[in-house]
């Protein structure tokens, strides 16, 4: 959410950064016009409780002189009658106010170019060579089929399609994947976290999924409850309402946890294989960072998502977002793309994200760099570090064999008691 006084001093600003998200800068004025009449309907009410808490003095000083007070009482009943109008007009100004604001994205980095889509992000850097094969490559969900790691048919008898059973091997490569991860991002300072799964509106709200992308979640029905669609809610929230010291900073947390995404409107190549699922695994980084650390630290998280990469040797590349492709709360991102055979082309495995004191104002974060000095708000950073499923994907089409088996990269080894290939049962 951004700061409603940033809103007055720089609107032209806040409309024009709004627009080239593709967004009606339109809201703006709706927002001001609520602000102006939320303040004047304020302003009325203190002014109509002075004159009640007067009237009430009138009341008692009458009384004490044995003087009639009908008139004063009556006064004041009217100035209480008002009073409770203007409470019913206000609490409706101030949930269109916080409804209209909730719905504003984040200022975007100046950095960030002008595009209408994904076609125009910006390539950073590319690493590694997309291998040239000298017989026909699998797709991954053929490589998982014929080397029954997984499981999608029967996986959709029993929660319908886009879900799947890791099988074997597979599911030990999954849980390979995750381990090897976590182990990087702690050696890289990360905090190890195992986070609910299930969380509370309010906990969506504060990371910006609600109000705006309700219908890409999955709720609990008769509950205000979510399943997570991201350890990145999760982790954000665990200092939510709270102020930190200057000595707790920054702090970095590291998770794995089981995602849902309901994947609304979605259709395509997409939907075939681990590329999109309903459920998944990730390996989630979040930092929070002082607000003069927080550009240099998405620096460093990109960096850390693409390690993984470079560990596994799988080619792949980095972008940076357009306005028409970057996320919502975001102020600046960077995709890390993988490169999979099977699509020709590079798919995104990680979003690496600068949230700046968006989700920080929503879920009321704070910090104070001193004892008795004003606290602030801190930024947030979140990244995936990175997509298991993706990354599985990935490492099967880049290494499979022409005899249909795949090659284990060196460094994973060790997570598959030293196993070198897998092959056909």
């Amino acid at each position: 959410m951004l700061d409603i006084k940033l809103i007055r001093n720089e609107t032209e600003r806040v409309k024009e950064k709004t627009r080239k998200r593709g967004e009606d800068p339109a809201i703006i004025d709706e927002i001001l016009e609520l602000d102006d009449s939320r303040r004047a309907l304020i302003q009325k009410t203190e002014e109509l409780k002075g004159k009640r808490n007067k009237a009430s003095e009138e009341i008692a000083l009458k009384k004490r002189n044995k003087e009639n007070a009908d008139d004063a009482i009556q006064a004041m009943r009217d100035v209480g009658e008002e009073i409770k109008d203007i409470d019913e007009r206000l609490k409706a100004v101030k949930a269109s106010f916080n409804d209209k604001m909730s719905r504003v994205p984040n200022l975007i980095h100046d950095d960030v170019p002008e595009g209408q889509d994904d076609t125009e992000n910006v390539e950073i850097r590319k690493t590694g060579t997309p291998r040239k094969f000298d017989f026909e490559p699998k797709a991954h969900w053929d490589l998982l089929t014929d080397l029954e790691l997984a499981d999608f048919e029967r996986a959709a008898k029993v929660s319908g399609a886009r879900f799947v059973y890791h099988t074997g091997d597979g599911a030990r490569l999954e849980r390979a994947l995750m381990n090897f991860m976590l182990d990087v991002h702690n050696k890289n300072g990360y905090r190890e976290m195992m986070t609910p799964q299930i969380i509370r509106a309010e906990a969506m709200y504060a990371t910006g999924q609600l109000p705006k992308f309700g219908d890409d979640l999955f709720k609990i029905e008769d509950m205000e409850m979510y399943t997570i669609p991201t350890s990145e809610v999760t982790l954000t929230n665990f200092y939510k309402d709270e102020t930190l010291s200057d000595e707790q900073l920054p702090t970095k947390f590291t998770a794995q946890t089981a995602c849902f995404r309901s994947e609304a409107g979605s259709a395509g190549r997409d939907t075939r294989g681990l590329i999109r699922l309903h459920q998944f695994n990730k390996v989630e980084m979040v930092r929070i960072e002082r607000p003069e650390d927080s550009w240099e630290a998405l620096e460093e998280m990109t960096a850390h998502a693409e390690n993984i990469l470079n560990l596994l040797e799988i080619p792949h590349r980095t972008v940076l977002l357009c306005t028409g492709d970057i996320g919502f709360g975001s102020s600046k991102t960077y995709d890390v793309e993988v490169w999979l055979p099977s699509y020709e082309d590079y798919k995104e495995i990680s979003s690496v994200s600068n949230m700046t004191d968006f989700q920080a104002r929503r879920g009321n974060i704070k910090f104070k760099r001193e004892k008795g000095t004003k606290a602030e708000f801190l930024h947030t950073l979140n990244g995936s570090g990175l997509a298991v499923g993706r990354t599985m994907a990935a490492l099967l089409e880049n290494y499979q064999n022409e005899d249909g088996s795949v090659t284990i990269p060196e460094i994973l080894r060790p997570y598959m008691n030293g196993q070198e290939k897998l092959e056909a049962l």
